[in-house]
């Protein structure tokens, strides 16, 4: 769910490849649970010339919260 939500968000800003990176993050080929820490470290990473408020966004998801767009 929260992949969907960053993948959306990113393509509003205009990210290149939203998908497929995302692809990258969700796709490991392992039954790897991905955490909120996972997450948050990959935005802080590999989101390189993405804004810091569009991260603390991003970072502020939950599929709590998130109700589709």
């Amino acid at each position: 769910v929260i992949a969907e939500a960053i993948q959306t968000i990113l393509r509003r800003e205009g990210y290149p490849d939203a998908y497929n990176a995302l692809k990258k993050l969700t796709r490991t080929g392992e039954n790897q649970l991905i955490t909120k820490e996972i997450i948050h470290d990959w935005i802080d990473i590999e989101l390189v010339g993405v804004s810091s408020k569009v991260k603390t966004e991003l970072k502020a998801l939950t599929p709590w919260n998130y109700v589709g767009q």
